[in-house]
């Protein structure tokens, strides 16, 4: 043993752990056995089990299974952990043991730590211990699927659907800004019928209100928890109280209406909620990514492409070509939306392992779901203060295409016939002049009629004209 080094034990014997460490042995032998991507489990996900482990101790307080010293140390530790202290001292990989016995033995280690520490500071002989006292009436195997639940509500009530809310409020916003702008439509990529900017833009706000509408529909049963399933679901060595009384206090932490699972056989070993809230972030991920790919095409040129809009400009866009810019947020917000795609398809993979009793990938779901939480919420506010909100229309270059659109000839067909129409959009389309023009030409329409008909701005309205 080095001066760098203590030695400390468990049930396989002694070993040696840095002398700074808040943890035991049990957290070093992980450490140790899974040197695998170098990424801890998120600190959210942390901080769910020590939520989880407050409300423990003080619920086998109530139920004069743990004495008040110990139960006030271990809450006056898991505090520190829940507000973020102690950071570093979570280091085990998220590629671990399938339980993630491993993370909830690294925060029983720490709390024990502090928790003995403090009782020591207070001149007691009493002793907490990693297992008998931080993990009384509990297994990793409801543990860490309570966390799963427990974490995913919170991220998403405090940082995803106010962000969503946010990005929703700025799109209606900036279409009400637009709202007199008429643009080409476009199908295929190829121009059609025209439409309103705000009629564009209102379709992204309808994609961000079923996203908002899917996720809230989902937290009743992330407010499931597993907690008082124990081992397999039995509830062995758990109080009969302990379950209720786990959610009434985790309920009065956080605010939520959590509640026992209707079966912790299932709890235990299926994660089919955490399975649902990702598809949902998913869906979001692609309404995301269709919303990105629009501003790219609309911002694009600004000579040779669409050029309808301009985006803020953040940043050079290029190490070579001097005044170059590049729509940097809506390919952050690509990016994000592919990566979310990504851990949907982990986490659905991961939800398949759940085989008999436990599911044995959890840390994964547990990484892969705050992840998608995380980076949805954080570039949709991008998204919408650096993209949405601060475009600005170039309206000669959207009423140029728009007044040669010979698609404006669909306003006609009711009146001169699908076939007449078509002959004469060909026409105008391969002379380059207005469809007006040809019309007045080619029909008996006098030029009243035909600036009726084929006005822009009515044909956003819809209906025969």
């Amino acid at each position: 043993m080095s001066s760098q080094t203590r030695r400390e034990q468990d049930s396989m014997g002694e070993l040696e752990v840095p002398v700074s460490a808040l943890y035991g042995a049990q957290t070093q032998r992980a450490v140790d056995n899974f040197p695998v991507s170098g990424q801890p489990l998120p600190a959210p996900f942390i901080q769910a089990v020590a939520r989880i482990k407050l409300a423990a101790a003080e619920v086998n307080l109530d139920l004069e299974l743990l004495d008040e010293a110990r139960a006030g140390a271990i809450v006056k530790a898991a505090r520190q952990i829940i507000d973020g202290e102690h950071a570093d001292q979570f280091p085990v990989d998220v590629f671990q043991t399938g339980s993630g016995t491993s993370t909830n033995m690294n925060v029983n280690e720490v709390l024990t730590h502090l928790a003995n520490a403090q009782l020591e500071s207070e001149n007691s002989d009493l002793k907490v211990g990693a297992n008998d006292h931080v993990n009384m009436g509990q297994s990793s195997n409801d543990v860490i699927p309570t966390a799963i639940h427990l974490s995913a509500v919170i991220a998403v009530t405090d940082t995803l659907l106010p962000a969503l809310r946010h990005l929703h409020d700025v799109i209606a916003s900036k279409a009400a800004e637009v709202d007199d702008v008429v643009k080409t439509g476009r199908t295929h990529l190829m121009d059609a019928m025209p439409i309103r900017l705000s009629q564009e833009l209102g379709a992204w706000q309808s994609q961000v209100a079923q996203a908002i509408e899917r996720i809230e529909e989902s937290l009743p049963r992330l407010e499931r928890l597993a907690q008082g399933g124990t081992a397999v679901g039995s509830g062995i060595n758990a109080h009969p109280e302990f379950a209720e009384r786990m959610a009434k206090r985790l309920s009065l932490q956080t605010g939520h209406a959590f509640r026992p699972a209707d079966s912790f056989f299932a709890s235990l070993s299926c994660q089919d909620s955490a399975v649902e809230l990702s598809g949902h972030l998913r869906t979001y991920a692609v309404a995301m990514m269709k919303i990105s790919n629009d501003l790219r095409w609309m911002n694009s040129g600004p000579l040779a492409g669409l050029g309808e809009i301009e985006l803020e400009a953040l940043q050079p866009g290029s190490s070579i070509m001097p005044g170059k810019v590049n729509p940097v947020i809506p390919e952050a917000a690509a990016q994000v939306a592919a990566q979310v795609m990504g851990n949907d398809a982990t986490i659905g993979i991961a939800g398949q392992s759940g085989n008999f009793q436990l599911n044995v990938m959890l840390p994964l779901i547990a990484n892969n779901l705050l992840s998608s939480i995380t980076l949805s919420a954080n570039v949709s506010r991008l998204l919408a203060d650096k993209a949405i909100a601060t475009f600005t229309v170039r309206q000669d270059n959207i009423e140029a295409p728009l007044a040669r659109n010979p698609i404006l000839v669909t306003a006609l067909n009711p009146v001169i016939g699908y076939n007449e129409a078509a002959r004469i959009a060909k026409v105008a389309y391969q002379a380059g002049r207005p469809i007006l023009e040809v019309a007045e030409e080619e029909t008996d329409l006098d030029r009243e009629t035909l600036e009726r008909l084929l006005d822009p701005a009515k044909l956003t309205e819809g209906g025969i004209q």
